[in-house]
């Protein structure tokens, strides 16, 4: 927020999050009107330009088949979360939660770029958040495997991250 840029890649992030939000449980046929017409919303102040940019970016996420399952029935946008991590007390707000009888996936969205080209150059806070989600999670779910992936929506591109490197960013 005391960029240089005013504050617009944080405009741009919740944009985006809250349309990943919302649009899975439109079908798939009335997304980018609703797209154009959230952005369009005077509120946002955004130009023609921009409108259409961010648009690509989202609509760019269901176009992929491998992204269904993060999208379809039984996953979750904005899941609270609550949890004791050691001393630790954790409270957060899951992108969206995956949870089948064989494991449990976290999502966290990331509209930040560059996007990274490996899962060890992402930055050590993202990578604390996603081991504390794990952790809390794993508490909740003791029976399943806990699986943590950012999905970088410039690209756009999902990223897991292994168990060994959240394991490396654990807080105690």
């Amino acid at each position: 927020p005391l960029g240089a840029d005013d504050g617009a890649r944080f405009k741009r992030g919740r944009l985006v999050h809250r349309l990943l939000q919302t649009l899975p449980d439109l079908p798939p046929e009335a997304r980018a009107a609703a797209v154009a017409r959230y952005l369009a919303r005077p509120i946002h102040a955004l130009t023609a330009e921009e409108q259409a940019r961010i648009a690509r970016e989202v609509l760019a996420i269901f176009d992929q088949p491998e992204f269904a399952p993060l999208f379809g029935a039984g996953c979750v946008a904005e899941v609270p979360v609550v949890g004791r991590i050691g001393e630790r007390v954790i409270s957060a707000q899951l992108d969206r939660l995956v949870v089948t009888a064989d494991s449990v996936l976290v999502l966290d969205y990331k509209t930040q770029r560059p996007v990274p080209s490996t899962s060890n150059e992402v930055a050590p806070v993202y990578l604390a958040q996603m081991a504390a989600y794990r952790q809390a999670l794993a508490a909740i779910y003791p029976d399943r495997p806990v699986r943590c992936c950012l999905l970088w929506t410039d690209g756009p591109r999902l990223m897991e991250l292994s168990a060994d490197l959240l394991d490396r960013h654990c807080a105690g």
